[in-house]
């Protein structure tokens, strides 16, 4: 999930590891307790893949510290890696390759075996905006039917026992909560079915119904 993220940032601009791990934790929200420690193996592993490329060093810049003894080894290995014998911090900056863009297509593209995770829905979600319209509904489509599917279980697995009033109202909780996703997918569902349609060719006319009978 990790490289489905920084390959969609890096889809969309050259980053920096610094400003790759702000917008995991700042912009998409799901990635709260990223480390460099995490961070910096995962882009070290898809450079050596192919699927990105370090095009170019920051300008000098003050690095903050990173707050684990394991990120601040790999922010010392990537400063080596760009700066060679030269003292000063410089930061790599990161580019996704023709590779990288067809690895971060066919992650996005998933068969749905994991969207039933909230998070890696979310992911993908986020970046729907790549897909083609049918793959986005078909991606939304997915994650209805699972949210049914886990309604549903809930609400048997609640009538079926004896809970505690409490333990009961925690139950009701999250169901009312899938419920209010299952909701909020109809309407994204909705509005990619409208789209769909009002950018699909119209059907040509018959204009054999204009025509009338030839007169001699």
């Amino acid at each position: 999930m990790l490289d489905l993220a920084i390959l969609g940032l890096l889809a969309e601009q050259e980053l920096h590891g610094y400003e790759i791990r702000r917008r995991l934790r700042d912009e998409l929200g799901l990635f709260v307790n990223i480390s460099f420690g995490s961070l910096y193996p995962a882009l070290s592993r898809l450079e050596a893949a192919g699927a990105v490329t370090a095009v170019a060093a920051a300008p000098d810049v003050a690095i903050p510290a990173t707050g684990s003894l394991g990120g601040e080894r790999a922010v010392l290995r990537a400063r080596r890696a760009t700066s060679g014998r030269s003292t000063k911090r410089s930061r790599k900056v990161y580019r996704i390759t023709d590779a990288g863009l067809a690895l971060f297509e066919r992650l996005l593209e998933d068969d749905g075996t994991s969207t039933d995770d909230a998070r890696t829905f979310g992911l993908r979600l986020a970046f729907a905006h790549h897909l083609a319209p049918q793959a986005r509904l078909r991606l939304l489509e997915r994650r209805r039917a699972q949210l049914v599917r886990r309604l549903a279980s809930d609400r048997a697995r609640v009538a079926g026992t004896t809970l505690d009033v409490y333990v009961r109202s925690l139950a009701e909780h999250s169901t009312e909560a899938t419920e209010h996703d299952i909701s909020w997918l109809d309407r994204l569902i909705e509005s990619e079915r409208r789209a769909l349609a009002a950018a699909a060719p119209t059907t040509p006319s018959d204009h054999r119904l204009d025509r009338h009978p030839a007169t001699h």
